[in-house]
């Protein structure tokens, strides 16, 4: 029903609905598919279909040449809608697959305008779309380069910020509310204690079991004690404990921070003057810094535990021997190597984190791009953190 605006006050009145139904009739002339229409075009009433139009012409001009043009005549078009471009679309895309020239007569601008957009818009199907040809070498390398200076860059921003951030703090100046940090060091520490036991008691039954079977052919059973300890006091223990913690946590404060960009929160933060480096980012790296060393010293103790299991259920040493083994050979050196690098991974753990969740695009999608980008990039610091104290308290003789 079609309406209409009176003279007057601002009053609309319904007017009556008279107008005729669409017409298209198709017939081929000298070489020409003319398709004349009229009537009104509306996607509520029936249609004329252009499958069903070309091929009633096409028969009547059976055995003659396939139409060089297809022409579209339009005569008394009432009102119409979007079922007119759509039919203008049918009839250009079955003119280019014959090789013939489209043209249209007297049709309203507007439908002709819309039809172009249809085309430009669905030219070409998603999947013959042209596949831009890959970079060249010497670009690739460019473009790993120049996003590895970025990131570079960005982290560096980030311990700036946070340096100035903890000069606040000592000074009693920054925004930082110890209730948020006694919070996440209940997150990241007392909450992970089960995941880290586990993952600490497997690892040292693995160490246990495979220096066993290799000892013990050379009656050298007892010095099972002396791997494991060492193995998990200086390099098993802060690495597995980080690793665990850099997909628990870590991916939790990208999510938290990605989230809380998402939802405009921090841009709130921003707008009230207090800093978000200050009430966000510097509470989970402290909680982090200070809990993954007490971690480490559970993980080192369940890691031992576990190498105890092996050795008296395969090897047969009595437990005060192998507790005297390991007291013996593992020292003060030792532990402490291992809670430089928990407390190392710990802070590299909290700064990945919140790195990437302030980077997350304002999306559900973004987020968790965030949280997976965390991951990978607390996990590729630890490992080079890792390496440089192998090399640095080698020089140092630790």
């Amino acid at each position: 029903m079609g309406w209409s605006r009176v003279p007057g006050p601002a009053i609309v009145l319904p007017m009556p609905d008279s107008f005729s139904p669409a017409q298209a009739e198709a017939r081929v002339a000298d070489g020409v598919l003319v398709v004349k229409i009229g009537g009104a075009w509306r996607l509520t009433q029936p249609l004329p279909a252009w499958h069903d139009l070309v091929p009633a012409a096409m028969s009547e001009h059976s055995g003659g040449p396939m139409p060089h043009t297809v022409r579209i005549e339009a005569e008394a078009i009432d009102e119409w809608d979007s079922s007119l471009p759509l039919l203008l679309r049918q009839a250009r895309r079955g003119a280019e697959s014959i090789g013939a020239k489209f043209e249209t007569h007297g049709l309203p601008a507007g439908a002709e305008q819309l039809e172009r957009m249809l085309a430009e818009g669905t030219g070409k199907a998603p999947g013959n779309a042209e596949t831009p040809p890959p970079p060249d070498l010497f670009t690739a390398v460019g473009n790993v380069v120049n996003g590895t200076a970025g990131e570079l860059r960005e982290f560096s921003r980030l311990i700036g910020e946070c340096s100035f951030s903890f000069g606040r703090f000592v000074r009693g100046q920054a925004q930082f509310r110890w209730r948020d940090c006694l919070l996440e060091m209940q997150l990241s520490g007392g909450q992970a204690l089960p995941i880290v036991g586990t993952i600490a008691v497997l690892t040292g039954v693995i160490l246990a079991y495979q220096a066993s079977a290799q000892l013990r052919q050379f009656g050298a059973d007892i010095f099972v004690a002396d791997m494991v300890g060492i193995a998990m006091v200086r390099e098993m223990g802060p690495l597995m404990t980080a690793i665990v913690l850099s997909g628990r946590t870590g991916a939790a404060f990208a999510a938290t921070l990605g989230s809380m960009k998402a939802n405009e929160e921090i841009d709130a933060l921003q707008t009230l003057g207090v800093s978000p480096v200050d009430f966000l980012v510097m509470p989970r790296i402290l909680a982090l810094f200070a809990m993954l060393p007490l971690l480490v010293l559970f993980a080192n103790a369940l890691g031992i535990f576990g190498g105890l299991v092996i050795a008296l259920g395969i090897l047969d040493i009595p437990a005060n021997l192998y507790w005297a083994e390991t007291k013996s050979f593992v020292d003060l050196s030792d532990l402490f190597t291992g809670l430089i690098k928990a407390a190392t991974y710990g802070a590299l753990i909290g700064l990945s984190g919140c790195l990437r969740g302030m980077q997350a695009e304002r999306s559900a999608g973004g987020v968790g791009q965030a949280a997976t980008r965390a991951v990978v990039t607390s996990i590729f610091l630890i490992i080079v953190a890792n390496a440089i104290f192998a090399v640095l308290f080698n020089i140092l003789g630790w």
